[in-house]
């Protein structure tokens, strides 16, 4: 049953919430600072309540695990919203002055959450000593919660670097992934990295994941995933993983000559750890790749297996990106080492592997061209014009997604 103080709190609250606004600027303001302010020390409040109740079984004789898993499930918060609760409602008595400049509305909950859980921290060191929150108070009133945050973490180590390090390692250990293959083929990614880690797997995303020139419309989310497939083919590419066997790992394609020629009634090509894919995505990985020829009988049973060669020779290859120098699409600015050859006239169709008929491409450009239904063609004066699909073939040839070229 609620408490008669609470309920006529509420009552008050939702007549307050009944009425109009006010619609001048300087007004709005104003108000905005002052409803953060009060909710600021509801917060508070709530906090101590919390506190109180955490001291109490009555969580337990309803079945939940903690104080904190009973304020998730029935106040509706995180459990790490509910855990900043409980302990300011604790450590109320160590953070007199941070209470008092956040009623006066001088840093806000956050700060003192912040402050609270040092004043935590401190108190399990095992020369446990007065906790002094004048330093960090001085900091809260000057920095944003997140500024603060930060400073917080240097204080914890500035403390007790041992107990940090440990934090952190633990943070290590937690590292989780999954990889499940859903409907279609298609892979769903989940998992959590420590902050060590989750910052390593930004900073090598964030070169890969910007726009790749005009007319490159996709969303963040598609150019962070379009970045880790890129990033993991430039790693096959480089042979710099571990062996598996006798080989470094790569991705292994088995096809017909008739779903390379893309001729009706061909099978799709059999992608390891995946499901079939189309003779177009065949015809893209084929562009630049080591071809093992296995001869088969009627009945399937292996005549010969021929050696395995490089389609775009080493020296050739080293020539391409010596000339090209990177992607070659206008406005790309992807380096020799994340791109790949390119027949103008795939090879299957009789183009020649050589230098004239060869232009490298990145992951999403190659792509563009095979999939994606774009051309790539070499002009007489040595520029590259590329075309849309469906585009006017009356009409002038685009250069690029724009109107850019590149001899």
């Amino acid at each position: 049953m609620v408490s008669a103080p609470v309920g006529s709190l509420i009552a008050e609250i939702e007549r307050f919430c009944a009425r109009p606004s006010p619609v001048a600027g300087d007004e709005l303001a104003a108000d905005l600072r002052e409803l953060a302010r009060g909710r600021n020390l509801l917060d508070l409040k709530f906090s101590e309540v919390a506190a109180a109740f955490a001291r109490t079984d009555h969580y337990d004789t309803v079945g939940c695990l903690s104080p904190i898993h009973w304020l998730r499930l029935n106040c509706h918060m995180t459990s790490g919203a509910a855990a900043d609760r409980v302990i300011v409602g604790e450590r109320a008595s160590s953070v007199p002055e941070s209470i008092k400049a956040m009623v006066g509305g001088e840093v806000g909950f956050p700060h003192v959450a912040l402050i609270a859980r040092e004043a935590e921290a401190v108190a399990e060191l095992p020369d446990a000593r007065p906790f002094d929150e004048t330093t960090l108070l001085d900091k809260a009133r000057d920095f944003t919660v997140g500024r603060f945050r930060n400073f917080c973490h240097h204080h914890r180590h500035s403390v007790d670097p041992a107990a940090y390090a440990a934090d952190q390692a633990a943070a290590s250990e937690a590292r989780t992934l999954t990889l499940s293959t859903g409907e279609g083929g298609m892979l769903w990614i989940r998992g959590v990295l420590d902050p060590e880690g989750g910052a390593v797997l930004r900073t090598a995303l964030e070169p890969l994941a910007r726009r790749s020139g005009r007319g490159d419309e996709r969303r963040l989310d598609r150019r962070l995933a379009d970045g880790i497939v890129e990033m993991a083919q430039h790693v096959l590419d480089g042979g710099s993983l571990p062996r598996h066997g006798v080989q470094r790992p790569h991705l292994q394609i088995t096809t017909t000559l008739e779903t390379l020629l893309q001729r009706c009634g061909t099978p799709a090509g059999d992608l390891e750890f995946s499901l079939p894919i189309s003779a177009k995505a065949v015809e893209r990985l084929a562009c630049d790749c080591s071809l093992t020829r296995v001869l088969l009988s009627a009945d399937s049973q292996v005549i010969d297996v021929g050696r395995t060669t490089r389609k775009i020779p080493t020296a050739t290859r080293r020539a391409l990106g010596v000339r090209d120098r990177g992607c070659r699409w206008p406005g790309c600015d992807r380096s020799t080492a994340w791109t790949s050859g390119h027949h103008l006239t795939h090879w299957v169709k009789g183009g020649p592997t050589e230098l004239g008929n060869l232009v490298l491409l990145c992951h999403r450009h190659h792509w563009l061209v095979h999939e994606g239904k774009w051309q790539i063609a070499r002009g007489e004066d040595g520029e590259y014009l590329v075309i849309p699909p469906q585009a006017d073939w009356f009409s002038r040839p685009a250069r690029g997604p724009g109107v850019d070229s590149v001899a």
